[in-house]
C-alpha cells in the first residue's frame, strides 16, 4: 500500500468513525439529552433490571417442541450477533426461571436478591451468564439499547470568563442553551468523569424528577405496565457528584441552569473487557469496592475553588464496574464467608458502604455455585440470613442426548484438524453421556395404572423417551400411549428431589476429554466413534478419579456405566446397519409406509365392503386379500384378521378425533407396527445383505478385483451412497462396515 493510498485509507477510516461517533449521539449537553428522554421515555427511563430484561426480548423467542412439553427458548441464547458462536445449547427452563426472577425484579421496582444459579460442574451456568453479558454487550450498541453516563467538565479560565454559548444553537447568549459539553480538550482544563455512571436524569431533583418522568411517560402513550423503578423514582447522585453539583449550585448562587453548564452527557457501552456494565468477579480474597480521594491531586488544581476545598474521590472495584448493568460472583460459595458478607446488605439496600460514603447502586447480581458448595452453606448458621436474598436456580446437566451431540459436533471438528470425522461421533459421546445421567425414577409418584410401565424402563428407553418420544419397542401401542401421556410428569419427576436427575454423570467436561483424546488416536487415521469407545471404557476404569462411577448399580441398569458401553456400541450398531441396507438399495425409506397405506386403504374398503380402485386398471376391485394377509403375517397377527382390522380402523378414528383436519399420520399411529415390517422384510433378505457386506469388504480391500462385474458395481454403488448420503469415507466405511458384519452377520 503506497503511503497516498494509505493516507487516503486512513482519512475514509476517521471520516467514517466521526460519522458514527455523530450519529450515535456519543456526546450531548443535558438539554439535548433531556430531548432524548422526550422522544424515547420508556428506554431512557429503565433501571439495570428492566434493561436486562428488555435484553432478554429484543432478540425474541420461540417455542421449542420436546416430547415432553413446549418450552419457550430466548434467541439471546443462540448469539445471533455471534453468528451462533459459543452459544447455549438447550436449558430453556433455566432461561425461563431467570427471566422469571427479572421480571419480577422490574415488577417490585428493585433487583433485591441475587440470582444464584447452582448446579453439578460443567453444567452451563457460566455460558448461560456469559450469553447474558455478551447479549448486553451487543444490545448497547444499538439505538434502542443505548445507555448514558454524566461527566463533568471544567474550562480553561479564559473561557469562563468570555463565556460560551451552546454551538448548534442560534440564540448564542440563551443561558439554557449555555454548555461546556462540546469544548474541545485543548480548552479544557479538567474532565471528572463518573465511575458509578449515574443516571443522568439524577441530576433532576427527586420531587420535580418523578412529576417529569411520569408527564412524559403519560404524554408518550407508553402503557400502563411500565414501573418506574425505585432507583429512579427515589435515588440520589453518587458522593462525588452530590459533591461537585453542590458545590457548582452554591458558587452560582443557586442558578440550576449555569450548573448544567458543566454536564456532558456521554454515551457508553457495556464492556467486559473495561469492566463497565458487565463484570465477572472470582472466587478471590478481596473487597469488591474501594475509593481514593482525589481532590489531593496537584493535576486538578485547576478546580473550582468550591471544589479545591472538598474532599472527592473516585471509585473502583468490581461493583462499581458493574454498576447499571450486569455483575457475576463465579463460584461464589468457594469463597470464604466472611468475604461476601457484605452481599447481605449490597443486595438487599442496593447499595455498597465504603469509608467516606455510601454508594446507591442499579444492577443485577448473579451467582453462580456447585451443588457441593452449596449443601455446605446451607448447614451455616448464616444461610437463614442469606436465604430471603438469593433466587435459587436450578441448573442440571441435560438430558436430551440430541442436545448433548450439539455440543460435541462442533468440538470435534475442531479438535480433529486435518482428519477426516466419522458420522455418530458425537452421538456416541452424547448417549453415553446421557445414560450416566439416568435417573430411577419413583414408580409410586405415578398413577397406578402406569406405575408396572415406569418399573421396567431402562436408562435407554428414558434416555430415548426423553430425545425422541418413542415409548420402549416392547410394550403395547396402548401402554405406548399411556406412557407418553405423563412424559411431562416423569421428566419434572425428580425436580424437588435433592439428588435430582441431571444432578450427577459424565460432566460435558470430562466428556470433551474423551473427544479430544479420540481425535488424536494413533489407532484410527480419522475421528472414529470406535475411538470415542475405546476412550469410554478408559474413562470407566478411573473409578477413583469420577465421583459418579462410584455410584452403586440400580435394578434397571441404572448408574451401570460399563454396560452403557455396550449399550451404545448397540445403538451404533443399529445406525450403519439401517445405513449400509439403504445405502444397497434394497428398499427406498419410504417403501414400508407406502405398503402400509395401501394396506389401510384396503382394510377400509374391506370393513365397508366396498370395491378399490385399482390404479393401473381403473377398475373398481374386491380388496386385495392376499396383500392384507401378507401385510398381517409380517406383522405376526395373533387375533384374528377381522378383530385386527377392526381395531386397525378404530386406532385411525381416534387419532383423527385428537388431531382434527390432520391426515393420519402412519407412522406416528403404528410405529410399533412399521418396525415389525422393517424386521420381517429385512429377516428375510438377510442373506442378501451378508453377500452384499462382503462384496463390499472386497472392494474395500482388493478393488473388488476378484468379484463378477455386477458385484462389483453393487458394491460400489453401496460404497458410494455411503460416502454421498451418509458422510462416510472410506476408512471409516471398511472399519464401521467390518464391525458390522463380525457383531451381526458373520457365521
Amino acid at each position: 500500500m503506497s503511503t497516498t493510498s494509505t493516507r487516503e485509507y486512513l482519512t475514509r477510516l476517521g471520516d467514517t468513525i466521526q460519522k458514527n461517533f455523530t450519529l450515535n449521539r456519543r456526546v450531548m449537553s443535558f438539554a439535548e439529552y433531556l430531548e432524548l428522554v422526550r422522544a424515547a421515555p420508556r428506554s431512557q427511563m429503565r433501571s439495570a433490571p428492566q434493561y436486562v430484561h428488555d435484553c432478554f426480548l429484543h432478540y425474541g423467542v420461540e417455542d421449542v417442541e420436546y416430547p415432553w412439553d413446549t418450552v419457550r427458548r430466548f434467541r439471546l441464547f443462540d448469539c445471533p450477533w455471534a453468528d451462533g458462536r459459543d452459544r447455549l445449547i438447550g436449558q430453556e427452563e433455566v432461561q425461563n426461571r431467570v427471566f422469571r426472577a427479572l421480571s419480577n425484579f422490574v415488577r417490585e421496582g428493585t433487583s433485591n436478591k441475587l440470582i444464584l444459579l447452582h448446579g453439578p460442574n460443567g453444567s452451563a451456568k457460566s455460558t448461560l451468564v456469559r450469553c447474558i453479558g455478551r447479549a448486553l454487550q451487543h444490545y448497547s450498541t444499538l439505538d434502542e439499547g443505548a445507555l448514558y453516563r454524566i461527566n463533568w467538565i471544567f474550562p480553561a479560565e479564559k473561557i469562563v470568563h468570555a463565556g460560551i454559548g451552546f454551538a448548534r444553537s442560534d440564540d448564542q447568549d440563551s443561558r439554557e442553551n449555555d454548555t461546556y459539553a462540546y469544548l474541545p480538550e485543548e480548552l479544557i482544563d479538567v474532565k471528572l468523569a463518573d465511575d458509578l455512571r449515574d443516571h443522568p436524569l439524577l441530576l433532576i431533583p427527586p420531587d420535580s424528577r418523578r412529576q417529569i418522568m411520569q408527564r412524559l411517560l403519560a404524554q408518550d402513550g407508553v402503557d400502563s405496565e411500565f414501573i418506574l423503578s425505585d432507583y429512579l423514582r427515589f435515588g440520589q447522585l453518587s458522593h462525588k457528584n452530590r459533591t461537585i453539583y453542590e458545590a457548582l449550585l452554591s458558587s452560582y448562587q443557586g442558578e440550576y441552569l449555569k450548573v448544567l453548564r458543566h454536564v456532558q452527557v456521554e454515551r457508553f457501552y457495556v464492556q467486559h473487557r473495561y469492566r463497565e456494565g458487565y463484570v465477572t468477579v472470582e472466587p478471590q480474597l478481596s473487597v469488591d469496592a474501594s475509593e481514593r480521594q482525589i481532590t489531593a491531586d496537584r493535576s486538578l488544581a485547576a478546580l473550582p475553588s468550591a471544589l479545591q476545598s472538598t474532599s472527592l474521590y473516585e471509585y473502583g472495584g468490581e461493583v462499581i464496574g458493574g454498576n447499571r448493568g450486569l455483575i457475576e460472583y463465579s463460584d461464589l460459595l468457594k469463597r470464604p464467608l466472611e468475604a461476601y458478607k457484605y452481599l447481605l446488605t449490597t443486595v438487599e439496600r442496593a447499595s455498597v458502604n465504603l469509608p467516606n460514603a455510601t454508594l446507591y447502586l442499579d444492577l443485577v447480581f448473579v451467582g453462580t455455585s456447585n451443588e457441593i458448595h452449596l449443601s455446605a452453606f446451607k448447614e451455616t448458621a448464616e444461610f437463614q440470613s442469606f436465604k430471603g436474598r438469593l433466587d435459587l436456580v436450578r441448573v442440571p446437566y441435560l438430558l436430551d442426548f440430541e442436545q448433548e451431540q450439539a455440543i460435541y459436533a462442533q468440538k470435534i471438528e475442531e479438535a480433529a484438524g486435518a482428519r477426516k470425522v466419522a458420522p455418530h461421533c458425537a452421538y456416541v459421546a452424547a448417549l453415553w453421556a446421557v445414560l450416566t445421567r439416568m435417573r430411577k425414577p419413583q414408580a409410586e409418584a405415578f398413577p397406578e395404572e402406569l406405575r408396572e410401565l415406569i418399573v421396567e424402563l431402562t436408562p435407554l428407553a428414558k434416555a430415548e423417551l426423553y430425545a425422541t418420544g418413542r415409548a420402549p419397542e416392547t410394550l403395547s401401542p396402548a401402554q405406548a400411549k399411556l406412557l407418553r401421556s405423563h412424559l411431562s410428569k416423569l421428566w419434572h419427576e425428580a425436580d424437588t428431589y435433592p439428588n435430582y436427575e441431571g444432578l450427577t454423570g459424565a460432566s460435558p467436561r470430562e466428556m470433551l476429554v474423551v473427544v479430544f483424546n479420540a481425535a488424536h488416536s494413533t489407532k484410527y487415521s480419522y475421528v472414529s466413534p470406535l475411538a470415542i469407545l475405546d476412550e469410554l471404557e478408559a474413562l470407566a476404569r478411573q473409578v477413583s478419579v469420577y465421583g459418579f462411577l462410584k455410584q452403586e448399580i440400580k435394578p434397571g441398569g441404572f448408574h451401570d456405566h460399563r454396560n452403557f458401553i455396550e449399550q451404545v456400541r448397540g445403538r451404533l450398531l443399529d445406525r450403519t446397519d439401517d445405513e449400509v441396507r439403504s445405502a444397497m438399495g434394497l428398499v427406498e425409506e419410504s417403501e414400508y409406509e407406502r405398503v402400509f397405506q395401501r394396506y389401510v386403504n384396503h382394510v377400509m374398503h374391506w370393513t365397508k365392503k366396498e370395491k378399490v380402485l385399482n390404479p393401473t386398471t381403473g377398475r373398481a376391485e374386491d380388496p386385495d386379500e392376499n396383500l392384507m394377509r401378507e401385510v398381517e403375517k409380517n406383522l405376526e397377527v395373533t387375533e384374528s384378521a377381522s378383530d385386527f382390522r377392526h381395531d386397525l380402523i378404530a386406532k385411525i378414528g381416534a387419532w383423527s378425533l385428537d388431531h382434527l383436519n390432520e391426515k393420519p399420520d402412519y407412522l406416528d399411529i403404528f410405529a410399533d407396527y412399521f418396525k415389525r415390517l422393517k424386521e420381517s422384510y429385512f429377516d428375510k433378505r438377510k442373506k442378501s445383505i451378508r453377500r452384499g457386506i462382503e462384496e463390499l469388504l472386497t472392494v474395500l480391500a482388493k478393488d473388488g478385483a476378484s468379484l463378477a462385474e455386477d458385484a462389483r458395481k453393487r458394491a460400489q454403488h453401496t460404497l458410494d451412497n455411503l460416502v454421498d448420503r451418509f458422510g462416510y469415507h472410506k476408512d471409516s466405511v471398511r472399519d464401521a462396515v467390518s464391525l458390522l458384519f463380525r457383531e451381526r452377520y458373520a457365521d
